[in-house]
């Protein structure tokens, strides 16, 4: 039987701001992205989120994104890589620190919003993102964006990782996902959302706009969960792709 990992950013409220179900969403996923305070997130936040994670099996990993709150890291910044190694470094210690100190651990790393749009299409900030992950852990699991840059980058270091692709993003010719800014470009209906990945995980391939077949390894799908049909996209998933005969469990470490 085929199988495939559930993953959804989480841990991205702040104080008693609060921001998407991760509740519901832990009782659906198999894998949780939890920001680290940069992008979105605190200190008491990344702790809870880690213990209901723990608590549902769900395997946990660090989200670091761009130092930018106010535009929670979808705002592109230039650093260069030295800096972008030590704002990994700096936010994957922060994680796994939280995580040992409420009894669980960190297993994956994934980028976030910009950082990771950028690292797509930029080979020399991917590498130098991962390395400073594994800087400071070398068994890490890094969670890319499949057949971009960001695959590039683990497949040259050599390292542990899974490919991701999107329920509810739209996808460009070269793998990289359409600007959010236009239209289509994000999937909000449920209905849509399950049927298209369970065909795009059958066929061992991503579908973009134009109807491109861009054969990769699916390992891994991506659930946003600060959408307003989050919880309902991530339910139509699951059930679309365990009728389909594809077993849902996480990602082999």
């Amino acid at each position: 039987m085929p199988s495939v990992d559930l993953n959804a950013d989480m841990g991205e409220s702040f104080g008693p701001w609060k921001m998407g179900d991760d509740e519901s969403l832990l009782k659906i996923i198999t894998s949780a992205n939890i920001a680290c305070g940069f992008h979105a997130g605190d200190p008491d936040v990344m702790a809870q989120t880690m213990t209901l994670a723990a608590q549902n099996d769900v395997g946990i990993g660090a989200h670091p994104g761009f130092p930018d709150l106010q535009g929670f890291g979808r705002r592109n910044m230039k650093l260069p890589p030295d800096a972008l190694r030590n704002l990994v470094r700096y936010q994957l210690g922060a994680a796994i620190g939280t995580a040992k100190a409420v009894g669980t651990h960190v297993r994956h790393l994934k980028l976030h919003g910009a950082l990771a749009n950028m690292c797509s299409a930029d080979i020399i900030m991917a590498r130098a993102c991962y390395q400073g992950a594994l800087d400071v852990d070398p068994d890490i699991i890094i969670m890319v964006l499949a057949v971009t840059k960001q695959e590039e980058a683990v497949r040259e270091l050599g390292c542990k990782w899974v490919g991701e692709i999107f329920a509810d993003r739209a996808y460009n010719d070269d793998g990289t996902l359409v600007d959010r800014s236009l239209p289509g470009a994000v999937i909000h209906d449920p209905e849509l959302a399950g049927p298209r990945i369970l065909n795009m995980v059958r066929e061992g391939a991503i579908v973009t706009e134009s109807g491109k077949r861009l054969e990769t390894s699916i390992d891994t799908i991506c659930l946003h969960g600060d959408g307003p049909t989050a919880v309902q996209i991530a339910r139509s998933v699951r059930e679309n792709l365990i009728a389909g005969g594809v077993e849902v469990t996480k990602f082999a470490r």
